[in-house]
């Protein structure tokens, strides 16, 4: 059984937050959704990234990584979208990290830390042609920490959307979910096996 601590997108803690959450939990792990918003879920990306931006993006990473302290350092880190900041930077530079999984976005290395933890699995996931992904960077940390970190695994489907694995969302793509939420649990596994 691996602890998960999965972080939610700039819509906040959705229905398909939970959904996701609980395939993990029904395979036997523990999984914590906290709630980065305090409650507010949002229509549209663009209202849910207003938001975070009136909140400050900081301010959303601060806050996911002080609800880390308050579990074991023995965590695999999950984020989506938004969700990738904490969770990245928790699995970067907090000792103890046992995997992170990093849908449809991705820092470059040196905004945390200069290296991928050596030992620490990563799986980057994302659409080919998603606007957010590519064109705003993510596409190319996401290929450049790939290349540097032997425990780094990039993983692209075809497609546009940026939330293809939020089952609540008009943009769910139910293939591309399915192979994602299969190498997670892959992932899962390996971490427990680890631990």
């Amino acid at each position: 059984m691996a602890n998960v601590l999965l972080f939610h997108h700039a819509l906040g803690l959705t229905a398909g937050m939970d959904a996701f959450a609980e395939v993990l939990r029904e395979a036997g792990h523990t999984v914590t959704v906290p709630d980065l918003y305090d409650g507010r879920i949002f229509g549209n990306l663009n209202e849910g990234i207003e938001y975070a931006a009136e909140l400050g993006m900081d301010t959303v990473e601060e806050l996911g990584v002080r609800i880390a302290e308050r579990f074991p350092p023995e965590m695999v880190y999950i984020g989506f979208s938004l969700g990738v900041m904490p969770a990245q930077r928790l699995a970067q530079t907090r000792p103890g990290a046992r995997g992170a999984v990093l849908i449809s976005a991705c820092a470059p290395l040196g905004t945390f830390a200069d290296s991928w933890p050596a030992a620490v699995p990563v799986q980057i996931h994302g659409m080919d042609a998603d606007p957010y992904f590519v064109e705003e960077g993510d596409l190319d940390a996401a290929e450049n920490l790939a290349a540097a970190s032997p425990d780094a695994d990039l993983i692209l489907y075809a497609g546009a959307a940026h939330l293809f694995a939020d089952i609540s969302q008009p943009d769910y793509d139910m293939d591309a979910a399915f192979a994602l939420t299969r190498m997670v649990l892959r992932l899962l596994d390996r971490a427990d096996a680890a631990g």
